[in-house]
């Protein structure tokens, strides 16, 4: 990234400050709780409020907005966008563009929250509260930024937040206030960050992907089944993460009830090679068949070019010998016919002053 001019880094620096401040005082103002006190509603308020915008995070922001991995009517693409802004994630527009920017570049210097190009602490929320980030770039999700009324809710997205807070308050004044958008947001903003973070360094792997995106059940109950990441990463457009009947994804259940209702529809999920282990495994036996063969065939080549090297090069230290055996007689051949001259030229010489006298 290029050096800011001095006037925007002392902005920068500044929103940073504000930023990272207000992130810090929503975690302190939390442990409130252990003074306030609380009761089994204030607890059902903190993890249902959890739940349903876990929920709204999973499958409205990310598989909805992102991937659109699914279908459903304008109305409720507005609940959708509407229940994730409760979170305090901010904008729909901007969290779903950002995401694509994601799966375009994982794990890759221009991945904006990759533990392996930025650092674990960085990757789990030092990307969310830096102003590096803050501007919605629109052309990354032009499907839904035509939409007026998610361009409002981009923009006023702490809206939501304060319908909520408020709702709390009514409930059970401040200590609803700290219970359900206090310290369940809190909770929130953590689970959903370790699919950043933990998701691409614990876990196992079941797919060869690009990245280090791997699979982990903790993380999947935490998020609602979006711990299946290495299974997302492979196939990114399926309204399901949880390939395999025993890969639980809460936010897969609650979208086919609500497909059987009729507010969601063509609910897409991965194709049969992917779904299947027989076949994925047969795959790979065939896949494993066809590199042996490969390998046998290429043994075989080589052991022809050595068969073929060794023949040439005998032929070779044969002609090699033959050219030095015609060297070898041409020569001897040579120096009788020098030694022939010679005597000749000795004889004629011999012979002519005898003729003289």
């Amino acid at each position: 990234m290029d050096p800011l001019p001095a006037p925007d880094a002392r902005r920068f620096t500044a929103l940073r400050a504000l930023s990272l401040s207000l992130f810090i005082a929503m975690h302190l103002g939390s442990l409130a709780v252990l003074w306030l006190g609380g009761t089994w509603a204030d607890v059902a308020l903190c993890a249902g409020l959890y739940v349903l915008r876990m929920f709204g995070i999973t499958a409205g922001y990310h598989r909805y907005f992102a991937h659109r991995a699914y279908k459903t009517s304008r109305w409720f693409q507005f609940v959708l966008a509407w229940i994730g802004s409760m979170s305090i994630q901010k904008g729909v527009l901007w969290w779903a563009g950002l995401h694509r920017v994601h799966h375009r570049w994982s794990d890759t210097p221009r991945d904006l929250h990759s533990p392996v190009q930025r650092g674990l602490l960085y990757a789990h929320a030092g990307w969310f509260v830096s102003p590096e980030h803050d501007e919605t770039d629109m052309s990354l999700i032009p499907d839904f930024a035509k939409y007026p009324e998610l361009r409002w809710l981009n923009t006023y997205y702490w809206v939501p937040a304060l319908v909520m807070a408020a709702a709390c308050y009514a409930l059970d004044g401040a200590r609803g206030v700290v219970w359900g958008a206090g310290l369940s947001t809190v909770l929130l903003w953590h689970g959903t960050f370790t699919i950043n973070s933990l998701s691409h360094t614990w876990g196992s792997r079941r797919y060869e992907t690009t990245d280090t995106s791997r699979n982990n059940f903790i993380l999947a109950l935490i998020t609602l089944g979006e711990g299946w990441h290495n299974n997302h990463h492979h196939y990114m457009n399926s309204a399901n993460q949880g390939f395999f009947w025993w890969e639980v994804d809460v936010s897969y259940y609650v979208l086919r009830a609500l497909a059987a209702v009729g507010v969601v529809r063509d609910l897409r999920k991965p194709p049969a090679h992917v779904l299947s282990p027989g076949l994925v495994a047969a795959a790979t036996t065939r896949l494993a068949g066809v590199k042996a063969a490969a390998e046998t065939r290429f043994a075989e080549a080589r052991e022809a070019v050595g068969e073929v090297k060794a023949v040439a090069e005998t032929r070779l230290a044969e002609a090699r010998e033959a050219v030095g055996e015609v060297k070898a007689a041409a020569e001897t051949r040579f120096a009788e016919a020098r030694e022939a001259v010679e005597s000749a030229v000795e004889d004629a010489s011999t012979a002519k002053p005898n003729a003289t006298s």
